[in-house]
């Protein structure tokens, strides 16, 4: 049986991006940096002495019986300075180390702090909501040159650039220790603002999440979000010293969480971020060797000079990774689930030297490597062996699903329509059976993906409507870095590609009447849901982009819908009944 901290460290490495951070105070705490209701008690005392009061059991309450009301972050703060730069210097005091807290290693970021840092650089991790507001999460980010962007208050969220465009985002919901609006007090914890939630919402629905740090006690607006999320795509994991309290056990099982025991932040991060690197390590080929075949390919491509050393190239890869598949690890026999996680990553780390081959050949290629790559596909994409477990039989053609993908993201890129459609509706044969790869390598379409079951064994893919799609958008993130180089666009890139694969399955499926007889039957056609279905945002804007004249053009000329502008609108309105109808699944 797999135990909840190994089971996450498999999930973080096999959905990059996938999980949020939700950390507390007890990843700080080692960088011995008071808590904000600690800074806030202490602030009282430094008021109560200069009114000659040096000492009381409960200052919290002193302060009430003689303010009448609850301690304020800010009330206090304007009580002993009359300057942004005296509250600014107090403020300093508590957060920021002194040149000898600094040798001694106090104030400044943990261990914890650094692995998660390391984390988010390698892509593993891209969203982290914090209740601190202390500056270590930030200060390791930067450390390791990764500039984030940071929510700390309705102001920041108002400018600040979309999650999806990114590169890590930090949520600071208690705000930062130098505005003086953070949240402290049970009142201001107790809610949030409609564009807080908003947010929350969306990471949250969107999200596994990893919480450490956090008791759950007090933030009862943080909580609510928790609570509310109407989704269980991915799961939550929840690392505790000890057992949580009664208010977070029963959020944790109302999540159907896992409970991971831990002796502190340093211990846990620092082994999670250690076991994901050796994952990485040990399933990616020598990444030097992968690099020079990358940069080789790029070199073959700038002219028809190379064109015999790029079939080499891209033969050798080829023989040298159908050599690979007859090996042992690649059997039909084994156990189940153990047996298929285990096979996917091996599939995985044997095709990606090629997978991104082909996606350089697909942006940079002039059309002469398309039938070399079209004979890749249909060798990688049929099952060697007929007999064992059937889902391992079926696993076979996976290189086949991994090269259509990185060759036809690599297409769309480069905006060569006409070989996109080519490729989608290029024929395999199988048995007595002839498809286009539109109708075999999808999600859904695919024999290893018939059942979504199957998928859903891969951890952090439990709960997913689409799993294998959620899974390869995480894993080819990596693959496409050789040609993207604006990480933001990736989502718009792989969705679309799915979208103009489902346009040709539709095509293939039934004609304008067909289609138009059964929308307005208010069903639609089946077609194969891509990510785009769930995402509505991503989906808006690749439709508004198409009915753009110059690239509705492009797709009908290259021959997508048929050629037919009525076509397309009516596979577009197909798409929308599809996602309507997946939300209930």
């Amino acid at each position: 049986m797999i135990d909840a901290e190994t089971s996450l460290a498999f999930s973080v490495f096999e959905n990059p991006g996938v999980y949020a951070l939700l950390v507390g105070s007890g990843v700080s705490r080692a960088a011995q940096i008071p808590t904000g209701w600690e800074i806030t008690l202490d602030l009282v005392r430094r008021v109560a002495a200069l009114q000659g009061v040096k000492d009381e059991a409960d200052w919290a309450a002193w302060y009430r019986g003689k303010a009448g009301k609850d301690a304020s972050y800010s009330d206090l703060l304007d009580q002993l300075s009359a300057t942004p730069d005296e509250r600014r210097s107090i403020l300093h005091s508590y957060i920021e180390p002194t040149s000898e807290e600094a040798e001694e290693g106090r104030k400044v970021p943990t261990r914890a702090h650094r692995s998660i840092a390391k984390l988010v650089k390698d892509g593993f991790l891209r969203v982290i909501i914090t209740t601190n507001f202390d500056r270590l999460i930030e200060n390791a980010l930067r450390e390791v040159g990764v500039e984030p962007t940071v929510i700390a208050s309705d102001d920041a969220l108002k400018g600040a650039v979309p999650l999806i465009h990114s590169r890590c985002y930090v949520v600071k919901v208690h705000g930062d220790y130098l505005d003086t609006r953070i949240r402290n007090t049970e009142g201001e914890l107790s809610g949030y603002s409609s564009e807080l939630n908003g947010l929350l919402d969306r990471i949250i629905d969107e999200h596994g999440l990893i919480v450490c740090g956090w008791s759950g006690d007090w933030d009862h607006a943080l909580r609510e979000a928790i609570e509310r999320a109407p989704n269980r795509r991915y799961p939550l994991f929840w690392a505790s010293r000890g057992a949580p309290s009664a208010i977070a056990g029963d959020l944790v099982a109302h999540r159907a969480g896992k409970l991971i025991a831990i002796e502190d932040a340093d211990q846990f991060f620092g082994k999670l971020e250690q076991r994901v690197t050796i994952q990485a390590e040990s399933r990616r080929p020598d990444p030097r060797s992968v690099e020079l075949l990358v940069a080789s390919t790029k070199k073959f491509l700038r002219g028809p000079e190379y064109r015999i050393q790029l079939d080499e190239l891209v033969g050798g890869e080829f023989r040298e990774l159908l050599a690979r598949l007859k090996g042992a690890e690649f059997g039909t026999n084994g156990e189940w689930p153990k047996a298929f996680i285990e096979q996917v990553s091996q599939y995985e780390a044997a095709t990606e030297a090629l997978g991104r081959i082909f996606g350089v050949l697909g942006c940079w290629g002039t059309g002469a490597e398309v039938s070399l790559a079209h004979e890749c596909i249909k060798a990688s994409g049929t099952n060697r062996i007929g007999s064992g477990l059937e889902v391992l039989v079926k696993l076979q053609s996976y290189p086949g699903v991994l090269l259509f993908y990185s060759y036809g993201m690599g297409l769309l890129h480069a905006g060569r329509y006409g070989d996109l459609f080519r490729l989608f509706n290029e024929q395999l044969r199988t048995s007595s059976l002839v498809y286009s790869f539109s109708q075999r390598f999808f999600p859904f379409v695919w024999s290893g993906s018939e059942q979504a079951s199957w998928w859903r064994t891969m951890p952090g893919l439990e709960r997913n409507k689409l799993p294998l799609n959620d899974h390869l958008y995480g894993l080819l993130r990596g693959w496409v870095a050789d040609y993207l180089f604006i990480e933001e666009r990736y989502t718009v890139l792989f969705e679309e590609f799915e979208l103009l694969g489902a346009l040709s399955y539709l095509a293939l499926s039934a004609d304008f009447d067909e289609v138009k007889k059964t929308l307005d039957a208010r069903e639609f056609v089946w077609i194969p849901p891509g990510r785009a279905c769930c995402d509505s945002e991503i989906r808006e804007r690749i439709f508004a982009d198409w009915d753009s004249e110059q690239k509705e053009q492009a797709l009908l000329a290259a021959g997508f819908s048929r050629n037919d502008r009525e076509f397309l609108k009516l596979a577009k309105k197909n798409v929308e009944r599809v996602a309507s109808h997946i939300r209930f699944w």
